[in-house]
């Protein structure tokens, strides 16, 4: 893969800070760092009515704004203290296409090739674990929106700029965590520099992929590279809806000793316990299967009236989504009366908790 040459705007306004010394990322959650970005991330996610009482970004200067590419998703470059460049993608808008990178929730092998148009084919490697499996929705945004960042990357790393951070908020956030991954799969190939150093925020996302992609996540990125920022009242980090199959659980488990000792019973007791077992396992099995159905075949179809040339790419047997990453969690106190207050329970506002005014008050209230 070769890194396009970026625009003269991008040069000029990158060159215009190579005087600065650059530092090199530290690991670690840190309020001001996600406070700047919640600040940026606001200008493309946030609806105006709730942006217009959320400062600026004190620290940090605009670059570059895409344009609306694939399931309307959008992505922005922005430099942070002259020396640390921010990939922010933007959450769903009231679009129908972006509503359908959600709603595209059966999952897809983290590792394949995705056909986007007819010249077109995204490989992706997002975990070494064959097991690992992740949203088919956010994979296709990660498509349009990796092919864009990656000349830009190119582009900062040859001004200086070796510290990245990945922010998204929402969906945003969602699709960050498979950008995330994505771009430590590219790394280790040697596409994208070694000395490069990425730090994520996913805020208030939903769950991208499946325990074994968590599993592979959460090693990458250990030690304080990735966060996950949640608040408990918020609704929209509890989906996908999950389930769990006895599929889900590795090789050796006590599933494997149940089924075999099924099997060494006479005729009459073997009958008996397979028909147990059955009532057992088969109500996640059957839901499964529902929500490849709706959730893949039927979104495969709308999404395909947007973008014609896709092949809906594989399924992988599974809906078993979790909960990812480092986790920081902002915690409503059920005695707190002035947040309760600004976002009362019973808003007729389905996003009350989910938008960033009431992130950045729990911030402020996080030891």
């Amino acid at each position: 893969m070769k890194f396009l040459k970026s625009p003269l705007v991008v040069f000029c306004f990158l060159f215009s800070f190579t005087h600065s010394i650059a530092q090199d990322l530290k690991p670690g959650f840190d309020k001001a760092e996600y406070r700047e970005l919640v600040y940026i991330a606001t200008r493309s996610t946030e609806s105006p009515e709730k942006a217009k009482d959320i400062p600026l970004p004190e620290h940090s200067k605009l670059v570059y704004q895409s344009k609306s590419i694939g399931l309307d998703n959008q992505w922005e470059l922005w430099l942070k203290d002259g020396k640390t460049a921010v990939l922010c993608t933007r959450g769903t808008t009231e679009k129908g296409e972006s509503w359908l990178a959600n709603l595209y929730a059966a999952m897809t092998p983290a590792k394949g090739e995705l056909k986007i148009s007819n010249t077109d084919t995204f490989k992706y490697e997002l975990s070494t674990n064959k097991d690992a499996a992740v949203h088919t929705g956010y994979l296709l945004s990660t498509a349009f929106l990796s092919k864009e960042m990656l000349p830009k990357i190119d582009s900062c790393y040859k001004q200086g700029i070796k510290n990245f951070i990945i922010m998204g908020h929402s969906q945003g956030g969602g699709i960050s965590y498979l950008l995330t991954a994505h771009f430590y799969n590219l790394q280790s190939k040697g596409i994208i520099p070694a000395d490069i150093r990425f730090k994520t925020y996913c805020s208030a996302a939903p769950k991208p992929g499946n325990l074994y992609f968590a599993y592979d996540y959460e090693r990458k990125t250990q030690n304080g590279w990735a966060y996950n920022v949640v608040s408990a009242a918020d609704w929209v980090p509890q989906t996908p809806f999950s389930v769990e199959m006895p599929e889900d659980l590795p090789i050796v488990s006590p599933i494997a000793l149940v089924e075999e000792t099924i099997k060494k019973q006479n005729f009459f007791k073997r009958m008996l316990l397979n028909m147990v077992y059955d009532k057992a396992t088969s109500p996640s099995r059957k839901t499964v299967k529902t929500y490849q159905k709706l959730l893949g075949k039927e979104m495969a179809k709308r999404v395909k009236e947007f973008l014609p040339e896709f092949v809906p790419p594989p399924f992988y047997n599974s809906n078993n989504y979790v909960r990812t990453s480092t986790t920081i969690v902002l915690y409503p106190k059920q005695d707190d009366a002035v947040y309760y207050e600004k976002f009362p329970n019973n808003s007729k506002d389905l996003m009350i908790h989910h938008s960033f005014p009431p992130y950045l008050y729990l911030l402020d209230q996080l030891e």
